[in-house]
């Protein structure tokens, strides 16, 4: 396995995480992920660990806070030997404050996550996703509270856009408060619109890019293809393709994959996690596994590395046309503002 820095601070984690969203499946959402239990989590964490995973990452949402609570189970009696990543502000019960970054109620879903986990710290402790309605400085005055208090060691954020996320590493730089050290975003081969302006503020402001679906919620799985459709039962039969790129260019991707995959013997999935690995900011990407056979296939995507010629071939079949005002800023002054380029 291997470790990287966590964005600016002094947490190495995984290139690779475990992801818990298959634990439970005990709503409509959740259940085509997965519907692990305590005994086969148990097992998942146990091979996850001896390939040298360090971090868990789960969420009170998932399955309506079963998740945590298996999680809790499943490594009693090992809490040292792993780093727990979950996240809050995703609505929680019915009530007004069941929802949001505010101090209501992020004190309340922090206390009841330690109470599902069974441990009195969250390692990376992120905000699921931004709050327009709560002042940033109420938020982060909170996390200050949540930190200096031991119940949070790093803080961290999902799915902000950049001026979210700038704003709050500026508001935190103004006040002494915790910054956010990673940014766990939506990123693979074929959503790559991360790349147009989260990438390059991750760059400048050292925040660590946590990956969630760098397969694309099964997508580049290796189970679907032009002339393949998706597996009954799975998550794109069930709940359908993501928004990403047009139908043919995300089958002429799979294409390049699969052609890559039989050059070096190598799994399309894994292909797929290890471009997603190569890429600028990127600490860690998060793989969930229904089954202890799909994840020690993903874990293996950290044992080779692609040429720059392969990393070309699907750099050059999943490229997009940026969205205004990237594609001008490219165009006019393209010396000046050229796209990242692989490499960490």
């Amino acid at each position: 396995m291997e470790y990287r820095a966590l964005g600016a601070s002094s947490l190495n984690v995984s290139a690779i995480s475990f992801g818990t969203a298959t634990f439970g499946g005990t709503t409509s959402f959740y259940k085509p992920w997965g519907e692990t239990d305590v005994a086969e989590a148990t097992r998942l964490i146990d091979v996850a660990l001896d390939a040298g995973v360090t971090m868990i990452d789960t969420a009170d949402v998932y399955s309506n806070g079963v998740a945590e609570e298996i999680l809790g189970k499943a490594i009693a009696g090992r809490r040292d030997r792993l780093l727990i990543s979950t996240k809050a502000s995703f609505r929680t019960g019915p009530g007004p404050d069941d929802i949001g970054s505010s101090r209501q109620h992020l004190i309340a879903a922090c206390n009841a996550s330690l109470k599902r986990l069974g441990t009195d710290y969250i390692d990376l402790w992120q905000m699921h996703g931004f709050d327009s309605f709560t002042p940033i400085e109420e938020t982060l005055r909170a996390l200050d509270e949540l930190v200096k208090a031991g119940k949070v060691r790093y803080v961290g954020c999902s799915n902000f856009s950049g001026w979210h996320l700038m704003k709050s590493l500026a508001l935190a730089d103004r006040h002494d408060w915790p910054r956010y050290v990673a940014h766990q975003a939506y990123y693979s081969l074929v959503a790559r619109d991360y790349e147009w302006e989260l990438m390059p503020l991750a760059i400048d402001q050292h925040v660590g890019t946590v990956v969630w679906s760098p397969l694309s919620g099964g997508q580049l799985s290796g189970k679907m293809g032009r002339d393949q459709p998706p597996p009954d039962g799975s998550r794109v039969a069930t709940q359908g393709m993501r928004p990403g790129l047009p139908r043919d260019q995300f089958y002429d991707v799979v294409d390049v994959l699969r052609s890559i995959a039989v050059e070096i013997d190598r799994s399309v999935s894994q292909v797929a996690l290890n471009w997603v690995l190569q890429r600028p900011t990127v600490s860690t990407l998060v793989i969930g596994a229904r089954n202890e056979a799909q994840l020690r296939d993903n874990l293996q995507a950290v044992e080779f590395q692609l040429s720059p010629e392969q990393m070309n071939r699907l750099d050059a079949a999943s490229e997009r046309q940026p969205v205004y005002p990237y594609w001008h800023q490219r165009t006019i002054f393209g010396e000046r503002n050229p796209p990242p380029v692989p490499g960490r």
